[in-house]
């Protein structure tokens, strides 16, 4: 095959060409020089970024979710992405959610062939747990991984909004989404090790598309997790911290708060705030949806709490 006929995530890379005659520093250096490409890469494509965020917070305003779905590495960080959105933002593990080719056996064995089956692709769609507001989101380095087309095609026959994230421009999951977030990232350190810079490139946008959705759905207060689950002693601390500043109280009395309103970081603010009871506290957020900066405008409007 000629190298013009090689996607650029598989060529080789003349800037590291002696990476195995180089001393530890300089197997640092040349890996550090070609991860900074995967920023750039990142941040070109902000404005396709932007309208996945978009397209996304529109459709879980309707009740959907989203769905991460892809093989070997790409399939991996999915999962992880995912995985950290429940404790970090209090949402239901079905709202984000990550499939990788091969099943979760495959998140730490290698299953060969699972990227390869594209009718497995449509089956493993039809099996999650999508709805007619659903996004899609297929992730894939190369972009032409049979599994992940399968999962996009089968996606747009049920008329299911597809987002596509690749580092190939020409990758054939490219006609089978709605929104192409193409990360040019280039040739690997390593000839073709996709989990290199091509999966940072990846990763950084799966933060910016989960993280911008939960700012879009009111799951912060300014740059505060204000939905996290205090599931342990470490997220407990940074509970009453954040209780603390928003609230302008000492640490001590954050933490009484939270005791009392069983870890509810909203809740806590706003009794300490204005000496609500816990159900005033629940009964305001409720009329605000949830949200707390929408629910503090409200009482500062009104002046008092109205039921």
């Amino acid at each position: 095959m000629s190298d013009n006929k090689v996607i650029l995530t598989e060529r080789k890379n003349h800037d590291t060409v002696n990476i195995d005659l180089a001393s530890s520093l300089e197997i640092a250096q040349m890996i550090s020089n070609e991860d900074k490409k995967a920023v750039e890469a990142v941040e070109a494509q902000k404005e396709k970024i932007a309208e996945a965020i978009d397209l996304i917070t529109e459709k879980i305003l309707k009740g959907g979710n989203l769905l991460y779905f892809g093989a070997g590495t790409s399939g991996r960080l999915g999962v992880l992405d995912a995985s950290e959105c429940p404790p970090t933002f209090g949402v239901e593990p079905e709202l984000v959610y990550g499939y990788i080719a091969g099943g979760d056996k495959a998140l730490r064995t290698a299953i060969e062939g699972a990227e390869d089956d594209f009718e497995q692709g449509g089956i493993d769609f039809l099996n999650s747990n999508f709805n007619e507001n659903s996004v899609v989101a297929g992730i894939s380095a190369g972009g032409n991984a049979p599994w992940v087309c399968g999962v996009l095609s089968k996606a747009r026959e049920n008329n299911i909004s597809t987002v596509a994230i690749t580092c190939n421009s020409e990758a054939k999951i490219k006609n089978l989404c709605d929104i192409f977030i193409c990360l040019l990232t280039g040739e690997e350190a390593i000839t073709g090790s996709t989990r290199m810079k091509a999966g940072t490139a990846q990763k950084l946008v799966l933060n910016m598309l989960s993280t911008g959705v939960m700012v879009k759905t009111g799951k912060t207060y300014q740059n505060y997790m204000i939905d996290l689950k205090p599931t342990n002693d470490k997220l407990k601390d940074r509970a009453a911290r954040i209780v603390s500043e928003l609230a302008n109280v000492d640490y001590n009395a954050a933490c009484e708060a939270l005791i009392l309103t069983k870890y509810n970081v909203k809740a806590a603010i706003l009794t300490l705030k204005y000496n609500f009871s816990l159900e005033e506290a629940l009964h305001m957020l409720k009329l605000n949806d949830g949200i707390l900066r929408k629910t503090i405008v409200y009482i500062d409007k009104e002046g008092s709490y109205e039921k």
